[in-house]
């Protein structure tokens, strides 16, 4: 199998299990928010500024979803992958 598509599947799974523990949260709207706040700017910094480590990163629709979606986590896996 491919790399990018072993990828993209553990994504599609990590994404199902971050939506199950947003609708589980107390503070869902809250906690959401927070998500895809910090993984927006995190997406943003690394695009803006990832030359400067050597790494390009995208804004591309995956990248951008995955990033609202999963946060943080899911832009520092895409920065590890690179550099694989």
């Amino acid at each position: 199998m491919d790399t990018e598509m072993i990828f993209r599947a553990l994504c599609g799974a990590v994404i199902v299990i971050m939506m199950i523990y947003y609708y589980k949260r107390e503070k869902r709207l809250l906690s959401l928010l927070t998500g895809v706040i910090t993984g927006g700017a995190a997406l943003f910094i690394v695009n803006k500024y990832g030359m400067m480590i050597g790494v390009d990163i995208p804004l591309n629709l995956f990248n951008m979803f995955g990033s609202l979606v999963l946060g943080v986590p899911f832009v520092v896996f895409i920065v590890i992958m690179k550099f694989l």
